[in-house]
């Protein structure tokens, strides 16, 4: 974990999205609604999906692999098809998702003066929107190729935003403020055993809505937990 630093430093507060401030993976979700507007086939995509969520949630994902998958209709269907449809997805299942919780502790970090960050494994595609409608205005998501006429090709653009690379995306947005990590004080919100290598890199871990994993880890380790969506706070 990063030394203290001190109390004039610049104060970061970076969250993790899917089941951190949604109580849902937008990533999968976006898959499952391509099914239900007819882009993908039922059975054979929601397979996939689901195999590719439990490779996820068990630390084991190919990211490079899913990006591949999960954008082959966005890129069969072309930019406005693509475009039009996102703005559906936002009105049918993220808006209902955004908890007023959430954006209380967004909040409370933008009044304090924080830079505030989203940072994610998902694709800009889906979910700079997202970001866009949390009223946060940095995103470090994974990022996509795209081809000559400017459309995505499927390929991850650099590093993908996952696990360690979360830790190297992070050292490059600060070192392009000249910054290092002993120049900030970082508080890090994060549901899963994937974000360990950046949780364990800031000087305020917070285990937000954990996996089981994550919660007897943060348990160990004296970290705070946060149930975000719990009934009783």
């Amino acid at each position: 974990m990063t030394p203290d630093t001190p109390a004039s430093a610049p104060r970061l507060a970076l969250f993790d999205l899917d089941h951190t401030l949604l109580p849902i993976d937008s990533d999968f979700e976006w898959g499952e609604f391509t099914t239900r507007i007819g882009w993908t086939d039922a059975q054979e995509f929601g397979r996939r999906n689901a195999e590719f969520f439990a490779h996820y949630q068990a630390g084991t994902l190919d990211i490079r692999a899913y990006v591949r998958f999960a954008t082959e209709a966005v890129r069969q269907q072309g930019p406005e098809a693509a475009a039009a449809a996102h703005a559906q997805f936002m009105r049918e299942v993220i808006a209902p998702a955004i908890r007023p919780q959430a954006l209380e502790l967004l909040r409370q970090h933008q009044q304090a003066g924080d830079h505030v960050l989203i940072i994610t494994a998902t694709n800009e595609f889906v979910t700079r929107p997202i970001a866009q409608a949390l009223g946060v205005g940095e995103l470090l998501a994974t990022e996509l190729e795209r081809d000559t006429q400017g459309w995505f090709t499927g390929n991850v653009l650099g590093e993908p935003n996952m696990r360690e690379g979360k830790v190297r995306r992070m050292e490059q947005w600060l070192a392009q403020r000249q910054w290092g990590w002993g120049d900030v004080h970082s508080t890090f919100y994060s549901d899963s055993t994937n974000d360990i290598p950046l949780l364990e890199k800031v000087n305020t871990p917070v285990a937000t809505n954990p996996d089981a994993r994550l919660r007897e880890l943060a348990v160990q380790r004296g970290w705070r937990i946060l149930d975000l969506f719990s009934a009783t706070p």
